[in-house]
């Protein structure tokens, strides 16, 4: 654990404010879920919690099965990294956070296909050599939980109908399998 130097005081409601500097590093949006855990030593853990975080091994599968059927690198991320990968990239992907323009995507709510036109998106901070050729949002209840990326090595081609459709299927299936 890392000591930042800054001091907070509860207020008579029990809230405490978590700097802008900290909320931007480790991108803590209004309305993100944190998860709170204590230890013997009476610290106080604020984590980023994941909806999809439970459903890794679901999601590696899905992705193993993707990539088979098409050759291809996919991948699951939550809102911040990437939860699971198939078909390639595992060490450079699985676990890293996305990228702010992957981001923007899943904020968009639209899904993302590289038409050959244009700057293609890097999948994770300080690599550009893995890229999205699809990028589907999931979306459960109208949280945006993740994305479903089809995956392409840097020189990027464009991406087919069959990706497209089947990120899409799979996001829509996530998002129904997290509703309960």
């Amino acid at each position: 654990m890392k000591a930042t130097g800054i001091v907070r005081r509860i207020d008579d409601l029990g809230r405490v404010v978590i700097p802008k500097e900290i909320r931007r590093t480790m991108r803590i949006r209004e309305g993100d879920p944190l998860e709170i855990y204590t230890s013997r030593d009476g610290e106080v853990i604020f984590k980023k919690y994941s909806l999809l975080g439970g459903v890794e091994d679901f999601a590696g599968q899905l992705c193993e099965t993707m990539s088979r059927s098409t050759g291809s690198i996919c991948a699951v991320t939550d809102r911040d990294t990437v939860i699971a990968v198939a078909g390639g990239g595992k060490r450079e992907l699985l676990g890293k956070r996305i990228t702010p323009e992957l981001e923007q995507v899943m904020e968009n709510r639209r899904i993302y296909q590289y038409t050959g036109e244009g700057v293609s998106i890097p999948v994770s901070d300080g690599s550009d050599k893995l890229l999205a050729s699809v990028a589907a949002p999931i979306l459960a209840e109208g949280d945006l939980l993740g994305l479903v990326l089809f995956i392409s090595p840097a020189p990027i081609t464009a991406s087919g109908e069959t990706e497209y459709k089947l990120a899409q299927t799979i996001a829509a299936f996530l998002g129904k399998h997290m509703e309960g």
